[in-house]
């Protein structure tokens, strides 16, 4: 069996649904990909793991019914009793492309790793897992004390066996300026096997003049494997001495971009889980990302 473990955080998903109507769903970047992967891996032998905080009200237990009827595995998800996940409103423009308005300073996954019984906690749980999945939103959510807890257990993992994938999705909202967002994420890079960021992301935060820079920097920190999204332009792929791209999925109508990038990553990474290299892999993921552009939130409803 391998044992994928995304570690981050659910919030309530709020998108247009009429003039002044709102639909409501849960979503969240790491989530999103936990549930596509969850989805692509269903009668494998790849089972998907979700670890975050969540409150003890309504919503929260309908998070945990959502992702129990995925098959996600939910036995590291920690309650924290009186709190309720956070929020966020999607606003569209006439193109399908998404800004967010966050109501989450309270959120329960703000506290995840904030005690060092909780650490403990996750390090016996996911012990034996054969990935870590993260983004840059779950290292913006934690406080100083936890992320260094979270590169301690990430090392931990690491001399085990794990590996780890980072979507390195740049936030700014997220952080409380743009130096401390370099130095976390490019130590949790530094710890990383499999990089999945977006070029767009990268210049803004780290100021990269091209995908070659992009790439340069990050096979310089160590990263074996690095997946670059392009948007229309479809994807890089570098691994191994060896570069390739991989063109998009042509004539894509944008009704909403929110989760494409996440679609990615969970398309890509099942890919590679069962078998394909990593040009097939980002051609995978460049169709699920399509398909998720066609439909309005993050994550498609089934059934």
């Amino acid at each position: 069996m391998t044992r994928v473990a995304c570690v981050g955080e659910c919030m309530i998903e709020l998108s247009p649904a009429g003039e002044r109507t709102l639909r409501l769903a849960y979503a969240g970047d790491v989530c999103n990909t936990a549930v596509a992967l969850a989805r692509l891996a269903r009668g494998s032998d790849v089972a998907v793991g979700f670890v975050t905080r969540l409150g003890d009200e309504r919503h929260s237990e309908a998070m945990l019914a959502e992702w129990r009827a995925e098959g996600i595995d939910t036995a590291l998800v920690d309650r924290l009793p009186g709190r309720a996940p956070g929020l966020y409103l999607i606003e569209l423009d006439d193109r399908g492309e998404r800004s967010f308005s966050y109501y989450r300073s309270e959120a329960p996954a703000r506290e995840l790793l904030a005690e060092d019984e909780h650490a403990a906690t996750l390090r016996a749980g996911l012990a034996g897992v054969s990935w870590v999945f993260l983004s840059a939103v779950t290292l913006s959510l934690l406080s100083a004390s936890a992320h260094e807890r979270l590169l301690a257990l990430l090392d931990h993992l690491r001399a085990g066996g794990t590996r780890v994938a980072i979507d390195t999705n740049y936030r700014p909202r997220g952080w409380p300026d743009a130096d401390t967002a370099r130095r976390r994420i490019g130590e949790a890079l530094e710890r990383c096997d499999l990089a999945l960021p977006t070029l767009d992301d990268e210049r803004r935060l780290f100021g990269d003049r091209d995908l070659a820079a992009c790439v340069d920097r990050l096979r310089g920190l160590g990263v074996p494997e690095v997946a670059v999204k392009l948007g229309a332009d479809g994807a890089r792929v570098a691994w191994a001495g060896r570069s390739e791209h991989v063109l998009a999925v042509a004539d894509v109508e944008i009704v909403d971009s929110t989760g494409a990038g996440d679609a990615f990553d969970a398309a890509y990474l099942h890919a590679r889980l069962t078998g394909n290299d990593p040009p097939a892999a980002a051609a995978a993921g460049n169709a699920l990302a399509a398909a998720t552009l066609g439909h309005r939130g993050a994550i498609a409803r089934t059934g």
